[in-house]
């Protein structure tokens, strides 16, 4: 399993508007050009972020982007959610009936997916940006 490309790039883009401790409005090509993220990527991210209630949005020659919640209301989990939708390891996981075996109740597999995927989220959502402002090295 991998995050996806954008995902990453939703996470610099969000620890980038963490890191503005000013709390300026940062036009899209700042945050662009900073964390090396293509344009058209970023703007398509940002739509995701918007829309799920982790970035604002500002509009006209002065605008650009912030953060809509305070670092520490933002985990690894919404960001992922945002630009992925939820986390699953397996279809079996989404809905029982996707269990090709019609056996998700007594899988041993499903169990362990299951276990390992309640971790995985609670990792996530147990990191906020707060923690990780200011723990970015340039390379």
């Amino acid at each position: 399993m991998q995050l996806n490309q954008a995902t990453d790039y939703a996470f610099r883009a969000v620890l980038y508007l963490a890191n503005n401790t000013s709390q300026e409005i940062i036009p899209a090509q700042t945050i662009a050009d900073a964390e090396e993220i293509p344009m058209r990527f970023l703007l398509k991210i940002m739509r995701s972020l918007i829309q799920n209630g982790i970035v604002k949005s500002y509009r006209g020659i002065e605008g650009g982007y912030a953060l809509a919640k305070l670092p520490e209301e933002i985990t690894l989990l919404d960001v992922v959610q945002a630009v992925e939708g939820p986390v699953h390891l397996n279809r079996c996981l989404i809905d029982p009936k996707y269990c090709s075996k019609n056996g998700a109740d007594t899988c041993a597999i499903h169990e362990a997916l299951e276990n390992i995927e309640k971790n995985l989220v609670s990792g996530l959502r147990n990191r906020n940006f707060a923690e990780l402002v200011g723990k970015t090295q340039n390379n």
